[in-house]
């Protein structure tokens, strides 16, 4: 038995986690900054990294007595490395490198990306890992940072299909959001928004699909492009909007609902047209943009049969430390850990292998 403690500040949650073997969270405590920044209708790096300095004893003490354990219990701590801000990064990293040294505690950097994966099979044995019939696995991560697609083999091969060209899936509803002036967090209102709402109103468009009347580029087959969506309500508003600037109340639902359709309608366009050409025998949607119920109800209708479908469940969708805790497990498994120099990353690096199958 391992009790792994995560660690993520990738962005604007602080959270902690302690992980029994890779998939039993005990406890996964989680301090949101949205109020903080939603005044700045995004997130701001700098204000993002003071808030994480102040939450993160509150955020440990909390996930260890939930769990009823002490960090004297804890055989490996494990901290998102990166992708993300890196104000944030090193404020998290910093942190988990002092308790390592400061309690003789082994650590490991992780990719958050693939945390957002592993956060799947969270709360469960490994049988669907561990079985051959799982693969190949289809991965999309959708998140306001990531819109890519991960194609895993059954000994852990990953090979990168496809991802944004210029803005992300939780991006281009998080600033749609703003622009129609709903509010922060984009992703949550305009789904409220949208109920009740007729989807098909208006046609916004679907980049990279093949639909625009000319022939999809084969290097873009599997990219995701959602600039000229947003480019697209611009127009829209403009051209809908009163004298006050704004959309008509008649109107609104309509507008939001159409533009939560066109993100939702490439989305799966794309992820189901990648599971058939690749012969997948599961489809994973996991991130922040994974919370959203449309977007759920469509991969639950569309998904053929044969096909598992894992939808990670809310709580690990957005950003978490139990998807980086049971990810770290699998590096303890190993004896694979990282040095007192390491250092964040902004960017995804190139991934041609995952730690939870290898």
């Amino acid at each position: 038995m391992a009790l792994i403690l995560g660690i993520e500040t990738s962005c604007d949650e602080t959270a902690a986690a302690v992980v029994r073997d890779g998939y039993e969270v005990l406890s996964s405590s989680v301090a949101s900054q949205i109020a903080k920044h939603a005044a700045h209708g995004g997130v701001v790096p700098e204000l993002a990294a003071r808030e994480h300095l102040t939450a993160l004893t509150p955020v440990l003490d909390g996930a260890l007595s939930e769990a009823n354990v002490t960090l004297g219990d804890i055989d490996a701590i494990a901290v998102t490395q990166g992708p993300g801000l890196i104000p944030a990064l090193l404020v998290g990293l910093s942190f988990a490198k002092g308790l390592a040294l400061g309690h003789g505690i082994p650590y490991v950097g992780v990719n958050h990306f693939i945390g957002h994966i592993y956060g799947a099979f969270l709360d469960e044995a490994n049988s669907a890992l561990a079985d051959p019939a799982s693969y190949p696995l289809l991965a999309l991560v959708v998140s306001g940072g990531h819109t890519s697609l991960m194609l895993i083999d059954s000994r852990g091969k990953a090979t990168a299909l496809g991802g944004t060209i210029d803005d992300a899936a939780g991006e281009a509803l998080d600033k749609g959001a703003k622009l129609l002036g709903l509010g922060y967090p984009g992703g949550p209102v305009m789904q409220r928004t949208a109920e009740g709402g007729d989807p098909h109103r208006f046609e916004f468009p679907r980049p990279l699909t093949g639909g625009a009347g000319k022939p999809l580029a084969p290097e873009n087959r599997w990219n995701f492009s959602f600039s000229g969506i947003k480019t697209a309500l611009l127009y829209h508003v403009k051209h809908h909007a009163g004298e006050d600037g704004a959309l008509p109340a008649e109107l609104l639902k309509d507008t939001v609902a159409s533009y939560q359709e066109a993100v939702v309608d490439v989305l799966t366009r794309k992820t189901l047209a990648a599971a058939k050409e690749f012969g997948a025998k599961t489809i994973v949607v996991a991130g922040g943009v994974a919370c959203n119920s449309v977007l759920r109800e469509r991969f639950e209708a569309l998904t053929p049969s044969g096909v598992r479908l894992r939808l990670a469940a809310r709580k690990y969708c957005t950003d978490n430390a139990a998807m980086i805790g049971g990810l770290g497990f699998h590096y303890w498994k190993k004896g694979n850990f990282s040095s007192p120099d390491i250092d964040s990353y902004a960017r995804l690096p190139q991934i041609t292998q995952v730690p939870f199958l290898d």
